[in-house]
């Protein structure tokens, strides 16, 4: 029996308890949850910037009996956070910035996103992120706070995540920060996986998150991952539809190509997008990076030659984790990036089974820590990862 297939057999008690969540009395409110969501993002669609209907008078339709989040003033951002004092800024992107805070009201240290004000897709992210989120509650998905839409404010307020994004540890790694060793990076990607199963296995309506990279998962004091920014997040196909049509978004290195070439959004989208995220995992290298020669400078086209030719898996291996993985391990998360990067769609692997795979891979093992040059001498079979453990595309 190959590894995908042991994994795949522990999938079946997985599914077991899966399917008895959702039956189990909760499937009427998440329903009802959906309704509202797919109602709700209906009537956001219809809205231009001159409403004068205020935002929070909509969230509020919404939020009496479902949304959770606290509804802060301008005023009270203000204090927690200096007047936006930039030596309180940790982080920015292209809807907005990020400082820490305090909020004496509720004695918590926070993450405070003051979106771009300027444009109709900031509210629109702004809109996303406080139903997204309000709806949809897990571990591995950054906890709403609260929000601000005082006049033409649009801010959001998350829980502090201390150890900021995986970029941060992985691709952008500050002098002073041990790289990742390898439990960790498994860690990371497991919990990763979870957040994308959660919206892709048990939202209602299904959610493809759209916009999943390193810069988007957040990590906590004990390294665990979050998923964070769902602002292009997309609810998914309903009503006996395979896809979602809408404007490409996202981030460039990280699109599946079917995505990129039609507009057509899956779950499997986010499946190859993980796949991106896990092989950075695994390299330490950059989806897109233009600082390397043409022909790494994209990493899923570097890597493509080098899944065919398991003598070369150790050269997938970060530079930084100085031969201490498991050459086995790696092999059988290339294996897995493999499988998720794989460019016809309906050959990617779902998410569940995914997050099956990587479990298997992230739990502690003994001496792990072996130089991957012994491994190869003495734990390794000489015979190719396609009858070891699953079959690699061509």
């Amino acid at each position: 029996m190959s590894w995908w297939s042991c994994c795949r057999s522990e999938e079946h008690h997985r599914n077991g308890y899966c399917k008895k969540k959702h039956n189990a009395g909760g499937s009427d409110k998440t329903t009802r949850n959906g309704k509202s969501l797919k109602s709700f993002m209906h009537t956001l669609s219809l809205k231009t910037d001159g409403s004068k209907q205020k935002i929070a008078e909509e969230i509020k339709k919404i939020g009496k009996t479902k949304v959770s989040a606290s509804i802060f003033t301008f005023r009270q951002l203000l204090l927690a956070t200096h007047n936006f004092n930039p030596d309180s800024l940790v982080g920015e992107g292209g809807f907005g910035r990020v400082y820490q805070g305090y909020i004496e009201a509720i004695d918590q240290v926070v993450a405070v996103k003051q979106l771009d004000r300027n444009g109709l897709q900031g509210s629109r992210e702004f809109f996303s992120e406080v139903l997204m989120l309000s709806l949809a509650q897990h571990p591995n998905l950054v906890n709403l706070v609260g929000y601000c839409s005082d006049g033409d404010q649009r801010i959001l307020v998350y829980e502090f995540m201390p150890n900021g994004s995986l970029e941060n540890h992985l691709l952008d790694i500050s002098p002073g920060l041990q790289p990742l060793d390898w439990n960790t990076r498994m860690k990371i990607a497991v919990g990763a996986a979870k957040g994308l199963e959660y919206l892709h296995d048990f939202a209602d309506p299904p959610i493809i998150f759209r916009d999943f990279k390193a810069s988007n998962i957040l990590l906590d004091a004990s390294f665990n991952p979050k998923l964070s920014d769902f602002g292009l997040a997309k609810l998914g196909p309903t009503e006996g539809k395979d896809h979602v049509s809408t404007r490409v978004m996202g981030t460039y290195g990280y699109c599946a190509p079917e995505y990129a070439m039609t507009g057509k959004l899956t779950t499997k989208s986010d499946v190859y997008s993980f796949g991106v995220v896990f092989l950075e995992l695994i390299s330490g290298r950059r989806a897109i990076d233009l600082g390397r020669p043409i022909e790494e400078q994209n990493l899923v086209d570097w890597a493509e030659p080098l899944f065919k030719d398991r003598q070369k898996f150790p050269l997938m291996a970060d530079p930084l984790l100085q031969g201490n993985y498991p050459l086995k391990g790696l092999c059988q998360a290339l294996a897995v990036a493999a499988m998720c990067l794989q460019e016809d769609a309906d050959c990617r692997p779902l998410i569940a089974d995914v997050v099956t795979a990587i479990e298997f891979l992230a739990r502690p093992k003994e001496n792990i820590n072996i130089d991957a040059e012994v491994q190869v001498n003495s734990d390794v079979p000489d015979k190719s990862l396609k009858e070891e453990s699953i079959e690699l595309p061509d």
